[in-house]
């Protein structure tokens, strides 16, 4: 009978939110060296958005010889990545710290533009010297 009243207690406690509840277990910050699913897609994103910063410099490097490939590259990276860091923005629950990648979202949205403007302006200049 006791083991049923600790169980009941358990389950109100887990269900009101105290200290030893289930949600203050989910709001509390997850370790550094973690690597949470927020994360991870955080990290594909950065990835791709990387990609298409240095392929966007490159082709804008080269305008005249191969800088067209590489700009719409450029630009197709930094949209894939932007789209990714924008769903990851979306989905993660919590802040910074709470393992669900947003701070890698948003580093990935703001360098996801910054791929797609390379790209847009080597594509503009290769077509001046084409």
């Amino acid at each position: 009978m006791s083991s049923v009243r600790h169980l009941l207690a358990t389950a109100g406690t887990a269900l009101s939110g105290g200290p030893g509840s289930a949600a203050h277990a989910l709001a509390e910050p997850v370790g550094v060296g973690y690597f949470t699913t927020g994360r991870i897609w955080a990290l594909i994103s950065i990835a791709l958005v990387l990609a298409g910063v240095v392929v966007g410099w490159l082709a804008l490097r080269a305008a005249g010889r191969t800088g067209r490939q590489r700009a719409v590259t450029a630009m197709a990276s930094g949209l894939a990545g932007t789209v990714t860091g924008g769903l990851v923005v979306v989905n993660s629950e919590g802040g910074p710290g709470t393992g669900g990648g947003i701070v890698g979202g948003y580093l990935a949205l703001a360098l996801g533009v910054a791929a797609m403007i390379l790209g847009w302006r080597a594509l503009a200049r290769s077509r001046r010297t084409a």
